[in-house]
C-alpha cells in the first residue's frame, strides 16, 4: 500500500488525481493523507469527489473517506472498464480535472470508451477544453490511441452547464520525444463571450493585433450558455506540436489586461523557443511515463511539475531528469 503525502510540494488537488490516475494504470493501492491541507478549504471538493467516483467506476475499485471535505483517501483499484460512462459535476468545476482521473487507464483498456462530462469547460486555474482538444489530445494521438473531444455545451465559471464527449480507442503508448517545434504553420486569435457584450471580445482581438501583429483573429458568441463567460485563446500551430494560451475575463479586470496576460504567455513561449509550454509539461508526464521513455524540452517547470514528478516516480520506478539548459529552457527525460 502506497502512502501519498497530500502536502507534498504544492499541495493540490493535482496529487489527487495523478494518484488516482497511475492506481488505476498499475493497479496499486495507496492512501493519500492531508488532501489538499493547506488550502483556505482543505479536503475534498465536489469536484474531486467525482475525480474518485469515475476513478471508482472506471477502474472498479474500492474507496474509503470519500466524503465532502474529508483529509485522507483510501483507494484501492480493481480491474479497468472499457464503456460508455457520464460523470456530472453538479458545479462549474473542471470537467477537464475529472478526465485527467480517468483516461490513462481508458487509453490501455481492453476495449473503446465514450465518456460525457458535465460541468465547467472553461475554468482559470484549470485546462481549457481547448487545450484539452487541440494541444494534449493532439500529442496523445500520435503515441497510439485515437481519442477524440467533441463540445456540446461550453460551461464557464461560475455558472457552469457545459458538456463535453470523449471517445477513446485505446492502444499501447509509445515513446514520444518532443525537442523541437518545428516551423510555425498557424497562429489564431479566439475571443469568445457568452451572454455579455461582443465589444468586450473585440476589445481583447485588438490588442492582440496590435502586440502580436496575428491577422487571424476573431470574435465568437457563444449562444447556448448557461451563464456569463468570456475567455481568449490564443493558438499557435507548429510542425510537431500545438499550443493554446488563454486569458479569463474576470469581474473588475479589463479586457485589455486580459488580453496583455495572455499575449505575455505567448511572447514568453515563442521567445524560449521550446516545443512544450508550462501547462502541457504537467499534462504529458503520465503519457509518456505509461510509455516507459520521452523526453521534452520545456520553459522552467512549475512547483506543479516538479510535484507531479515526484507522484508519479512513486507508482513507477522510472528515472525523471530535469535539467537546466539555459535560462529559458528545460529539458525533461523519462527512463533515460
Amino acid at each position: 500500500m502506497l502512502m501519498i503525502d497530500g502536502m507534498l510540494g504544492e499541495g493540490g488537488g493535482q496529487i489527487l488525481r495523478t494518484s488516482l490516475a497511475l492506481s488505476l494504470v498499475t493497479g496499486k493501492p495507496f492512501i493519500i493523507k492531508d488532501i489538499r491541507a493547506g488550502r483556505k478549504k482543505p479536503g475534498l471538493m465536489r469536484q474531486h469527489l467525482t475525480c474518485v467516483s469515475a476513478a471508482v467506476k472506471v477502474g472498479n475499485a474500492a474507496v474509503e473517506g470519500a466524503n465532502i471535505g474529508s483529509q485522507s483517501l483510501k483507494f484501492e483499484p480493481g480491474a479497468i472498464n472499457p464503456g460508455s460512462y457520464r460523470f456530472a459535476i453538479g458545479t462549474a468545476g473542471s470537467c477537464t480535472l475529472v478526465l485527467q482521473a480517468i483516461l490513462p487507464a481508458l487509453l490501455i483498456a481492453g476495449g473503446p470508451s465514450e465518456v460525457i462530462l458535465e460541468g465547467g469547460t472553461h475554468n482559470p486555474y484549470a485546462p481549457p477544453f481547448d487545450f484539452l482538444d487541440q494541444a494534449f489530445l493532439g500529442i496523445i494521438n500520435k503515441m497510439g490511441p485515437v481519442v477524440s473531444a467533441s463540445l456540446i455545451r461550453p460551461g464557464f465559471y461560475p455558472a457552469g452547464g457545459g458538456k463535453f464527449k470523449v471517445e477513446i480507442h485505446p492502444s499501447p503508448l509509445e515513446k514520444m520525444d518532443l525537442t523541437r517545434r518545428g516551423e510555425i504553420l498557424n497562429k489564431t486569435a479566439k475571443a469568445f463571450v457568452a451572454n455579455l457584450p461582443e465589444k468586450i471580445a473585440a476589445r481583447e482581438i485588438k490588442i492582440v493585433r496590435k502586440l502580436l501583429g496575428w491577422e487571424n483573429c476573431e470574435v465568437m458568441n457563444v449562444p447556448d450558455s448557461h451563464g456569463p463567460g468570456n475567455v481568449l485563446t490564443l493558438t499557435v500551430e507548429s510542425e510537431n506540436i500545438t499550443e493554446v494560451f488563454t486569458g479569463f475575463g474576470v469581474k473588475g479586470v479589463t479586457a485589455e489586461t486580459v488580453a496583455k496576460r495572455c499575449v505575455g504567455r505567448v511572447k514568453s513561449y515563442l521567445a524560449a523557443d521550446v516545443p512544450v509550454g508550462k501547462y502541457l509539461a504537467d499534462q504529458l508526464l503520465i503519457p509518456l511515463a505509461m510509455a516507459g521513455a520521452g523526453t521534452f524540452i520545456t520553459q522552467p517547470p512549475s512547483r506543479h511539475t516538479m510535484t507531479n514528478i515526484e507522484i508519479v516516480k512513486q507508482f513507477l520506478d522510472l528515472n525523471i531528469s530535469c535539467t537546466e539548459m539555459d535560462d529559458h529552457r528545460w529539458q525533461i527525460s523519462i527512463g533515460n
